[in-house]
């Protein structure tokens, strides 16, 4: 089973989402990067982009296929994590730790799914 945790909101798209003294950090779930296989590149947004509830905002390729990421919130990029650019192995490694971006001035979200509701939502998508 996938490790889900507790505190973290998440998206049916498989993204993670956190509130960081009013930064919210994105990233990939560890479902995702289980799903995705060896993560080889990423693609990351620009500091200053807006983004979207519901859109693509990044992509990630892995050794099976490119896969958008959906950002569950809508606002703007204020911080890029550089460190994927040049390590995409490490979503792979610590999915929780491995954050794509941190959004301010988010103005609205798509309904986020506890950790328990999460984990439920999983399991139905492996049956």
């Amino acid at each position: 089973m996938s490790n889900i945790l507790d505190g973290l909101k998440y998206s049916k798209t498989h993204e993670w989402v956190s509130d960081d003294d009013g930064l919210i950090s994105l990233g990939l779930t560890d479902f995702a990067q289980e799903e995705l296989g060896d993560i080889v590149f990423v693609n990351l947004p620009e500091e200053g982009d807006s983004i979207v509830a519901g859109e693509a905002f990044a992509d990630v390729e892995s050794v099976k296929a490119v896969s958008d990421v959906y950002s569950p919130v809508t606002g703007v990029v204020a911080q890029i994590n550089e460190e994927l650019l040049d390590n995409p192995a490490l979503i792979n490694e610590a999915p929780y730790d491995a954050w794509f971006v941190k959004v301010s001035d988010v103005e609205d979200s798509e309904d986020l799914l506890t950790a328990g509701e999460y984990a439920d939502f999983c399991k139905s998508e492996k049956e």
